[in-house]
């Protein structure tokens, strides 16, 4: 299949409409929490910043199904952008059930560019996901929330799995039918807005006083594992990357970015040992410091309550 032809378009938008799950979240079997559950949920210090990233995500990727003149393409996007609002409906009413400390922060309005706003932010969503299914089963394998909470948000999980496929081949279409210039710049242009989206992330972990808890979302995860360590983290992303990527169809492109990084991160590792431990204790440093803060937070009592080979670059 031709990368930008007409059957790759009705695959990709076709395998991201069909995939979608019809449910509204006050209807999920959210579980009654014990009062160390709840303490726990209530200290985590990034539901502000979680809310906001999904409350703008929604308003956004819709407003790019607005100007797309393909019918396919327009049902898809604006199906994407059902699911990033629903996300932060997910959120609002599990803040709402469980007590949980959100400041309400300013959503911020679609930019005029709205289709290139959707293309950085589809190649962050690539990079956070593919850290976002390890974080999450290194969570859930810490057994420190109720299993029934993660078993509620893997299917979120699931539907970014979707929502980053979706995209790199949205984009892979749209650079080859844009004419041959765009075609043969689609490496060099996917390098640049991932790097645009690295240096997001670095410049959040270097800032570290992030507004809504930002940074949390990628320093705090030692705070569930007590052993955690940059192979642990990167190889824990690779396994839940490939399981979560195993269910696409294998012609369709997927992220490459994310996985080749967290490779040569490992190989790195293994040449220099030495260079692991100093990255873990940095990072225990900083979520010692972040945990101290957490208990700070915490009332002393809570009642509980209710294919590839062809994608080199993107």
């Amino acid at each position: 299949m031709r990368i930008g032809s007409e059957a790759h378009k009705e695959l990709f938008c076709r395998t991201f409409i069909e995939g979608h799950t019809p449910f509204e979240p006050q209807n999920l079997p959210w579980p009654e929490l014990d009062a160390d559950t709840l303490a726990a949920l209530r200290a985590i210090p990034f539901w502000s910043y979680a809310l906001k990233a999904e409350e703008d995500a929604g308003p956004m990727v819709s407003a790019t199904a607005d100007v797309a003149t393909d019918p396919l393409i327009h049902e898809a996007l604006a199906l994407q952008g059902y699911e990033e609002s629903r996300h932060a409906r997910i959120l609002q009413h599990m803040i709402d059930l469980y007590g949980l400390e959100a400041e309400k922060l300013h959503i911020d309005a679609p930019m005029a560019d709205v289709e290139g706003e959707y293309i950085d932010f589809g190649f962050e969503e690539c990079l956070d996901s593919f850290g976002a299914f390890g974080i999450f089963a290194l969570a859930r394998q810490s057994g420190l929330f109720h299993d029934d909470i993660f078993a509620l948000f893997d299917q979120v999980m699931n539907e970014e799995a979707h929502h980053i496929v979706f995209f790199i081949n949205w984009f892979a279409h749209r650079q080859v039918n844009l004419g041959v210039a765009a075609e043969v710049l689609r490496g060099p242009k996917s390098l640049w807005h991932y790097a645009k989206a690295v240096k997001k992330l670095v410049d959040m972990v270097r800032d570290g006083d992030t507004e809504g808890g930002e940074d949390f979302l990628v320093t705090g995860a030692a705070n569930f594992v007590d052993t955690l360590t940059p192979k642990l983290v990167l190889s824990t992303c690779l396994t839940e990357n490939a399981r979560r990527m195993s269910g696409f169809d294998s012609r369709l492109l997927q992220p490459r970015l994310g996985p080749n990084l967290a490779r040569l991160g490992l190989s790195a590792l293994r040449m220099w040992p030495g260079r692991e431990a100093a990255v873990a204790t940095s990072v225990r440093s900083t979520s010692t410091a972040e945990a101290e803060a957490m208990r700070r937070t915490v009332p002393s009592d809570h009642a509980g309550c209710a294919p590839p080979a062809s994608d080199r670059v993107g």
